[in-house]
């Protein structure tokens, strides 16, 4: 059934939603399977998809705490990773309008996912559509798909010797990569991976995750310079043209 105000079919709209909330959520069998190799219970781990529930974030915690990490500094980390959810919900709280009432349960819901399929509908129906489809079959399948990677890992013993402990980190990278799209992004994820890399060998575990944060602002910093210098000589020899 096509929408009341003519934009995208609902149909349409619940079909991509189902697609991408299917998709996602079926990596929290890896989170499960990362934390539970951590060190973390299963009640633990559970209560990070449940009150948590941003991927990269969770991931980066366990990562750190999995590498020995202060806690303190592993949570920094995790929360450095979330923060970009806020400037979602400026846009997402313009297209949804929710009442006032549901915003703080919507909230939950705001992550790249439900942001990337609300995004791309035309219409206020059709985002918020796409939003509310998108949140529950993630938030539900992320969260079973949790409770039966940490249940399995505990079940299987060293997920070390498994090669298990990779999938986090996996599941991660593959998450991201779509994201990276233009020049100035690319050369960002690579500063990124130099500085954490190079730096794990001389700083705790989780220091160097909150350290290759630095790349996003020394890029832009440095792309700012470059584009202040071309005005500038374009400036001049505009000048230079007129005289």
């Amino acid at each position: 059934m096509r929408s009341e105000d003519g934009g995208k079919p609902d149909a349409a709209v619940v079909r991509d939603a189902l697609g991408v909330g299917v998709a996602v959520g079926l990596s929290g069998f890896a989170f499960g399977v990362t934390s539970a190799g951590s060190g973390l219970t299963v009640l633990q781990t559970c209560a990070l998809s449940l009150l948590v529930f941003t991927g990269a974030s969770q991931f980066a915690l366990v990562g750190a705490l999995a590498g020995g990490g202060n806690p303190f500094t592993a949570a920094a980390g995790a929360f450095f990773l979330g923060v970009r959810n806020a400037f979602y919900g400026l846009r997402l709280s313009q297209l949804l309008a929710l009442p006032r009432a549901v915003r703080p349960f919507a909230a939950q819901w705001v992550i790249d996912e439900t942001t990337a399929v609300a995004l791309a509908q035309p219409t206020r129906r059709s985002v918020r559509i796409g939003f509310t489809v998108t949140g529950l079959s993630l938030y539900v399948l992320w969260n079973l798909t949790t409770l039966l990677g940490a249940l399995g890992a505990e079940a299987i013993g060293d997920t070390d010797a498994w090669g298990l402990d990779a999938a986090g980190p996996a599941v991660f990278l593959a998450l991201l990569a779509p994201m990276i799209k233009t020049a100035k992004e690319r050369v960002v994820a690579g500063l990124a991976v130099v500085l954490g890399l190079g730096l794990l060998p001389v700083l705790p575990a989780g220091v160097p995750v909150l350290v290759a944060a630095l790349a996003a602002p020394a890029v832009l910093w440095a792309d700012g310079r470059r584009r202040a210098r071309v005005k500038a000589a374009d400036g001049r020899g505009a000048a230079e043209e007129e005289r």
